[in-house]
């Protein structure tokens, strides 16, 4: 598919940096910098992708204004598959990730320690660089059972994805909004790979994905024209809006997979996080070299959702303050107000106090108490990066 083969090329140019890295002189300092993403069949990992294409610039590019890598001086960035959302947040605070792709949901429960993270770990340490894009959730059902609505899944074998990702924190969230006990449903737990093959051979119903659209996964399962999307809308789903303010209305647009019409249901933002001790000045690098007009081209073609990637809409809706490194670039763009000088400067490494507003994000909206069926998975359970599950 065109999303796989963009994201197969960008793979291949980024081995292309690898190489000519490693002929470089030692004296050039080299640093790798690992963006967690998601599954390889969802939408973070091609965004990944062509978050670390914009940034990357090897030894021996040839100049940006020359038709050369447009990114920061000798960073080879790369994407990392991961189980999504809350294995990225546990991977970027433990170092196996240098930043991350999360729902705007996830991370601020996580930056608080509320909601389906009370009583377990709270991240106050989680800073963003911008907002990215919409995610949608795609209830995928088989044609032929006439499923029309999210109650209809009382008595089939559904996909709830994996403990570590945030589509089975929405997942359990809108099942228990819509009055569907866990008791109600035959729960699997499989990420989408394993639910494409397990739509397709007939042995699960239906399967939730929250993903940028077009979704590679729904995408190969809408074409054999055997499964549809059902709309998430009506009373439940605004109520659920109310509770959980993260969640806003959206729709998938007609075409947009084969058979499908347009398609109401709740969307909820995509953010790019990092580390409060990450670097400043490197992320102020990463943040400026990303929102370079010479990238405009990379994200308008890489993927549908790369469009949609704009600097004027990069502070909306950021659930954890910005990380200082990017502050300054959005204060240098005239997208913030500059802070007055301190009377003493910060080393580079200084880290934010827990809790501190920083930037755009410095309180996260509130939100409704978690439902019994939507407890967060332990931290600790989450899987090796590489693992690719869901959004």
């Amino acid at each position: 598919m065109r999303e796989r083969s963009v994201t197969t090329a960008i793979a291949a140019i980024l081995m292309g940096f690898m190489l000519i890295a490693a002929s470089a002189t030692r004296a050039q300092d080299v640093r790798l910098f690992r963006i967690g993403t998601g599954s390889t069949a969802g939408t973070y990992y091609p965004i990944g992708a062509l978050i670390a294409s914009a940034i990357s610039r090897p030894p021996g590019s040839a100049p940006c204004d020359e038709g050369g890598a447009c990114g920061v001086d000798n960073l080879i960035a790369t994407a990392v598959t991961s189980r999504g959302s809350f294995d990225n947040i546990e991977g970027l605070l433990t170092g196996r990730f240098d930043s991350a792709l999360s729902q705007a949901d996830i991370a601020a429960w996580a930056y608080r320690g509320d909601h389906v993270f009370t009583g377990k770990l709270a991240y106050p340490q989680l800073r963003s660089i911008a907002n990215l894009y919409a995610e949608h959730v795609h209830l995928v059902v088989r044609r032929d059972l006439g499923i029309l609505s999210v109650s209809d899944l009382k008595g089939k074998r559904v996909a709830i994805d994996r403990v570590g990702s945030g589509t089975r924190i929405n997942t359990l969230l809108i099942l228990n909004a819509f009055g569907v006990e866990a008791s109600d449903i035959e729960s699997v737990e499989m990420g989408p790979e394993p639910a494409i093959s397990a739509l397709l051979d007939g042995t699960i119903d239906a399967a939730f994905f929250v993903v940028g659209y077009p979704s590679a996964a729904v995408t190969e399962l809408a074409e054999t024209g055997r499964f549809t999307v059902a709309p998430i809308a009506g009373v439940a789903a605004d109520q659920l809006m109310i509770t959980n303010r993260f969640y806003t209305a959206g729709a998938l647009p007609p075409g947009v997979y084969h058979g499908v019409g347009t398609t109401p249901t709740l969307q909820v933002g995509a953010q790019w996080i990092v580390n409060a001790k990450a670097d400043a000045e490197l992320i102020y690098q990463i943040t400026r070299a990303f929102w370079k007009d010479s990238n405009r081209s990379l994200l308008n073609s890489g993927h549908v959702k790369g469009k949609q990637i704009r600097l004027q809409t990069a502070l909306e809706g950021l659930t954890v303050p910005l990380h200082p490194g990017a502050q300054r670039f959005y204060e240098e763009m005239g997208l913030l107000p500059a802070e007055p000088e301190p009377e003493k400067d910060a080393g580079p490494g200084e880290v934010p106090a827990a809790g501190e507003g920083t930037g755009a994000a410095s309180a996260a909206p509130e939100s409704g108490s978690a439902p019994e069926s939507g407890g967060a998975p332990e931290p600790g359970a989450a899987p090796e990066a590489g693992t690719a599950v869901s959004d």
